[in-house]
């Protein structure tokens, strides 16, 4: 069964739909069959893939309400190891329809099962929310991997998110691991990048990655041209940061 990653912050801005699509795609240049699950009814790892959002006949929404059936929604893309399943602003009802659901904080773990043996990887891009779509992502998931910006309020939003993991944990998915504390937006000249790495590598240890994510402007460019950045510049820094990550969580495999 493949192995299934949330990817979350509730504070935006952080990279990490950047996250999303760009490990979901070194993670499939490894070989390895990947889906990126797009749960942010922004949909921004949907058009990140160069696709029209208003074109879509079906979405996320979709599978998670039972509307439809997965081979119906799956989007296959330019590599053959890397499928989406696509997002839309109609996921924002989702979350009215979800609180009348049975076992509403299981729906999305429920589905994925029908699923989940056909991939290596699943990757689930949350909501920069702690609602309801982030609790779904959270039960169904092994792991949650978290991208932290490397500025001064990151670690008050990493506590937030922490307490809601143990809640998590206590009541609904007491498996759910820690993947990983990714580093992001990070410029080895400036003062404050390196304070709040380091603490954050003193704090947690060794739950952080030592792949770090760079301030890049090709990683910024990728998403206006439709594609990861290893499909825009696969010899730009942050497309080689993103095959180191996706190595390291290789070999915790």
């Amino acid at each position: 069964m493949g192995r299934v990653i949330a990817i979350a912050n509730q504070k935006g801005g952080v990279g990490k739909t950047t996250t999303a699509i760009n490990l979901a795609a070194s993670l499939s240049v490894a070989e390895k069959k990947t889906l990126l699950l797009d749960l942010d009814p922004q949909g921004n790892a949907t058009s990140g893939f160069g696709i029209d959002l208003d074109a879509l006949e079906g979405s996320v929404y979709d599978f998670l309400i039972g509307r439809r059936d997965f081979s119906q929604l799956v989007l296959h893309t330019e590599m053959n190891t890397l499928d989406l399943l696509p997002s839309h602003i109609d996921l924002v009802g989702a979350e009215v329809e979800l609180v009348t659901m049975n076992s509403r904080e299981t729906v999305l773990k429920d589905r994925i099962k029908s699923v989940a043996e056909a991939y290596d990887f699943i990757l689930i891009d949350c909501p920069p929310s702690l609602g309801l779509l982030t609790l779904n992502a959270l039960t169904a998931a092994d792991s949650l991997l978290i991208p932290l910006q490397c500025e001064y309020y990151a670690m008050e939003g990493l506590k937030l998110l922490l307490n809601t993991v143990k809640r998590v944990r206590e009541g609904l998915n007491p498996g759910l691991q820690i993947e990983g504390i990714v580093l992001t937006m990070f410029d080895g000249r400036n003062n404050l990048s390196n304070q709040v790495s380091g603490e954050i590598r003193k704090h947690f240890e060794d739950k952080v990655f030592k792949s770090t994510i760079p301030r890049n402007i090709t990683l910024a460019e990728a998403p206006s041209h439709g594609k990861p950045v290893l499909y825009y510049n696969a010899a730009s820094r942050g497309a080689e940061a993103y095959l180191a990550l996706a190595a390291e969580i290789l070999s915790q495999s």
